[in-house]
C-alpha cells in the first residue's frame, strides 16, 4: 500500500475526532481518520444511538445519530478522509514526523497524531452460553440501533442497569409483549426510569421476570426464543419471542494504546492543559481518552481540548507562523472554507 501523508492523523471518529476536522479545516489542515468500527460515530452511533443528549451547547435534546449526522454535515467543506475497520498497531517516529501502521498494514505519515479514542476499545459483555452470537443480528443484539425493528414484535431484554431500564420503557410503547429479566429485584439505574418500569408492570405493558438469568439461547436455523434458569429454585422457563437484547454492560479495553509509548494513568493518556499534548511531541489526546486534574468526561470538553491542540498541530506543520484566528460570523476567509455562501 501507498504510504499516506497528511497533516493530521485522528484516531477515533467519535464526537471529538469528527470535531477536529472541523477546526483544522478552519485552518487549512487535512486529516485523516481511523477507526475499528465500520462506521463513524464511536459510542454515539455504537451504544446510543437513538437515546437523546441534552448537554451539547445550543442544541435543547439530539440524539446520538442526530448529533454525528450534525457534526458531519458540519466538516462537509473539509478536506478529510476515513478509513474503517481497522485500528492503529504500531506508531513510530519517522524522520521529523510520525509513521502509523493499522491492521490492515496502511502506513500514515504525519506531524501530528490525535488520540480521540473515547474510553478505548469497547466490547460488549456476552451472556454466558454457548455460542451466544449465532444469531447476532438476527435475533439478539447488545444495543438497539435501530427501535423501528421491534415494532410489533415480542422482545426479551436482558440487564439491571440504566440501558435495560432505558430501553424496556422505550419500546413496551412499539411492541407486542417486552420481557424484562434480571437476575434480582433490585436495579442499578435511575429511579424515575425503575419507577416508570415498575408501573407499566403493573399496567401489564412490561413483563418483569426475576430472578432469572440466562441458560439457552433457542433456534436451529433461526432464533425462536430463550430458556430462562431461575435464580434460586433453578427450574427453567422457556420463553418465545422474536428479538432479545442483552444489557450487560462492555469491557473497556485500551488496546494497542498501551503499547505507543505515552504516558499513562490509571488507564487514560495524561495531557498538559495548554494544548493537551502528551509526554511525545506532536501525540495529542483529546476526549475521554484524556487526563489532567478536573478533567470531565463529556463531549463538549472534548470539543474545547481539540480547538486548542490543533492551533499547536499548525505550529508544528508551520514553525514560525502566526496562527490564524478570526471568526466564522464575519471572516469571510473562513465563510470561503466552510462554503457558506455557495
Amino acid at each position: 500500500m501507498k504510504l499516506i501523508e497528511t497533516d493530521i492523523v485522528i484516531i477515533g471518529a467519535g464526537p471529538v475526532g469528527l470535531f477536529t476536522v472541523f477546526e483544522a479545516g478552519l485552518l487549512g489542515l487535512n486529516c485523516h481518520l481511523i477507526d475499528n468500527l465500520d462506521k463513524v460515530g464511536g459510542q454515539c452511533i455504537e451504544l446510543y444511538p437513538e437515546k437523546p443528549i441534552y448537554d451539547i451547547p445550543g442544541v435543547a435534546n439530539q440524539t446520538g445519530k442526530e448529533h454525528i449526522d450534525a457534526l458531519l454535515k458540519q466538516i462537509k467543506p473539509f478536506d478529510y478522509e476515513v478509513h474503517l475497520n481497522q485500528r492503529v498497531n504500531e506508531i513510530s517516529e519517522f524522520e521529523d514526523s510520525w509513521k502509523l501502521k493499522t491492521s490492515e498494514g496502511q502506513e500514515f505519515k504525519t506531524k501530528n497524531i490525535f488520540i480521540a479514542a473515547g474510553a478505548g476499545s469497547f466490547e460488549p459483555r456476552k451472556p454466558p452460553v454457548m455460542n451466544p452470537d449465532k444469531f447476532l443480528g438476527k435475533g439478539t443484539n447488545y444495543a438497539v440501533k435501530d427501535k423501528s425493528i421491534y415494532k410489533d414484535k415480542e422482545v426479551a431484554i436482558f440487564g439491571g442497569g440504566d440501558s435495560a431500564l432505558d430501553w424496556s420503557v422505550e419500546l413496551a410503547k412499539i411492541t407486542k409483549k417486552i420481557y424484562l429479566i434480571h437476575r434480582r429485584d433490585e436495579f442499578r439505574g435511575a429511579q424515575h426510569t425503575e419507577k416508570k418500569m415498575r408501573e407499566l408492570v403493573e399496567e401489564g405493558n412490561i413483563i418483569l421476570k426475576v430472578p432469572y438469568v440466562i441458560k439457552e439461547i433457542k433456534g436451529d436455523k433461526s432464533f425462536t426464543g430463550v430458556d430462562l434458569l431461575h435464580f434460586e429454585t433453578k427450574e427453567i422457563e422457556t420463553i418465545k419471542c422474536d428479538e432479545s437484547i442483552f444489557f450487560f454492560g462492555l469491557n473497556k479495553q485500551l488496546g494497542p494504546i498501551h503499547d505507543w509509548g505515552v504516558a499513562l494513568e490509571n488507564n487514560k493518556i495524561l495531557v498538559n492543559t495548554e494544548n493537551f499534548e502528551t509526554d511525545k511531541s506532536g501525540i495529542f489526546a483529546v476526549g475521554d481518552i484524556n487526563h489532567y486534574p478536573g478533567k470531565l468526561d463529556l463531549i463538549l470538553c472534548g470539543f474545547h481540548e481539540t480547538t486548542l491542540a490543533v492551533q499547536e498541530a499548525f505550529k508544528r506543520i508551520n514553525p514560525g507562523e502566526r496562527v490564524p484566528f478570526g471568526y466564522t460570523t464575519s471572516n469571510k476567509g473562513l465563510q470561503e472554507k466552510l462554503k457558506v455562501n455557495k
